[in-house]
Formats: C-alpha cells, structure tokens, sequence
C-alpha cells in the first residue's frame, strides 16, 4: 500500500490543504467509517477497484471522479479490488471557487464531479490515467486548479470574512454569540450564516463543532488523556457534553472508540 501527501504550490495553499495520492496493493476488500472533518474533496479514481459509501443503508458505488461534501455524520465506506486514486483536500472555505453551485447543496453526499465542474475536468481525469510518473500527476491538478481559480477571483472579497470569522470561532476559547461575531464584520448573523452555508457548506454552529471534534479525536486517538481532561481541552462544557457530542460524529462513546483506521479513511476523516 502507497499513501502520500502533497503540499500545493503558491497560489494554492491558502484553498487547498494537501493533495494525496493512493495506491493499494492488495484486492481484498474492507470496510471502514469516514468521520466528519470540517473539509470537501475532490477524487479521481484511477484503478480498477471501487469505493462505495452507504448514506442511508445501502452501499452506492463512486464515480470515476469524486467529489464528497461535508461529512456531517458517519458515512460506512468500503473498497473493493485494486483501488488507486489521487485527492484533492479542499480547506473548508475554498469550495466555491471550484464548484458553480452552493457547497451546501453537498453535503453528506459523494456526487459526480465531472457533473458539479466544467468539461475540463474530464479531459484532466483522462490525462492523470495516461500518466503513471506521481509528479506528473500532480502538476497537472494543480495546473487545472489554478485555470480553475483564475476564473473566480470575483469571489474574493467574500472569502475574507469567512476566513476571519472561522479563525475566531475555531479557537478553543472562543464563546461568544454569532450576533456579537457578525456585528463585529457590519453584517447580520443571518448573513454570516448564508456567506457560510455557501462557502464552506456548515452552519458556523457546526463548523464550531467539528473543528472542536477533531481535536478531540486526535486527543483519544493518542490514547495518553483522560475523557475528563479533553473535555476540558477541547473546550467542552463537561466530560457528558463531550461524550455526547463524540459520539454522534462517530457512533461511538469516546472510551469505545476503535482504532485501526486505514490511511485512505483516516485522510477522509481529516487524521492525517
């Protein structure tokens, strides 16, 4: 099994976290849980295996090119065959400049992307399978990424609240009210909550909460702190509150929670 990521180039890195690539060597299938992580994605599949997800009960199989909006709640994910693909990890406010739609028309979904994007998007999913050089591969996402950013620099001027307003509500201290938040930018609450739905494809409530989670998962993950102590870390208001909350981002009570996540679930579920 091959796993690994990217750093973007500049313009990028302030719109997309990382790319990554994988490749597994192995055709028995498994299946996994990807977990909410506050980001979109976008997947080209490039083997001849399947990735399938199952949002209500039954398993759907994935496009050939993928894009996964916000992961709000537990979504099962297996693989089957030799899966091979390269990953685009968007950071949370970058999606429209590489959707035409509204990032919340996707969330809890993995959609066609060749369907959500322009025609371009094909013939770059065509030229990645005409490549086996990793590089290459990568030079030539982001080639399409900034043909595709250099279309929408209209949208700006918005991004810079967003941005601001999710570097104050994710800090761990943070407790004020999103009137007191949106007053702060001349703007209303109700449009704060608009600007965000659209960009990132949360409510800022929601976004809070998933940036606070995944700090908590990291904190469990290293199996090193009491519950008591990351509640209190991680800002909760008490050890019940986190254990709540843990559990329906992962269907697990922390103390429960299984490790052993494959690196392609981990990636998804933002571990890496």
């Amino acid at each position: 099994m091959f796993y690994q990521e990217y750093q973007p180039g500049p313009p990028l890195r302030q719109y997309v976290k990382c790319y990554y690539l994988y490749e597994s060597d192995s055709a028995v299938a498994f299946d996994d849980t990807v977990l909410p992580s506050g980001h979109m994605e976008i997947i080209f599949n490039l083997g001849d295996g399947q990735w399938q997800t199952a949002p209500d009960s039954d398993f759907l199989t994935h496009p050939a090119i993928e894009l996964w909006g916000q992961i709000v709640r537990p979504l099962p994910v297996r693989s089957i065959g030799r899966n091979s693909m390269l990953g685009i990890r968007l950071f949370p406010q970058a999606a429209p400049f590489f959707l035409s739609d509204k990032a919340d028309l996707f969330t809890n979904q993995v959609v066609d992307y060749s369907q959500a994007a322009d025609h371009a998007v094909r013939q770059l999913h065509q030229r990645l399978l005409d490549t086996t050089v990793r590089q290459q591969r990568i030079q030539l996402v982001e080639d399409y990424l900034r043909a595709r950013l250099t279309r929408f620099e209209r949208k700006f001027n918005k991004l810079s609240i967003v941005n601001d307003v999710m570097r104050e509500i994710g800090s761990r201290d943070f407790f004020d009210n999103l009137d007191n938040v949106a007053a702060r930018y001349g703007i209303t609450a109700r449009y704060l909550q608009k600007l965000f739905l659209q960009y990132t494809g949360l409510t800022p409530k929601l976004y809070s909460k998933i940036n606070r989670f995944q700090h908590s998962l990291r904190l469990v993950n290293e199996q090193r702190f009491s519950l008591t102590s990351i509640a209190y870390d991680c800002g909760y208001f008490d050890q019940s509150h986190f254990i709540r909350e843990f559990k329906s981002f992962t269907g697990y009570a922390p103390s429960l929670y299984p490790n052993g996540m494959s690196p392609i679930t981990q990636a998804l579920s933002g571990l890496n």
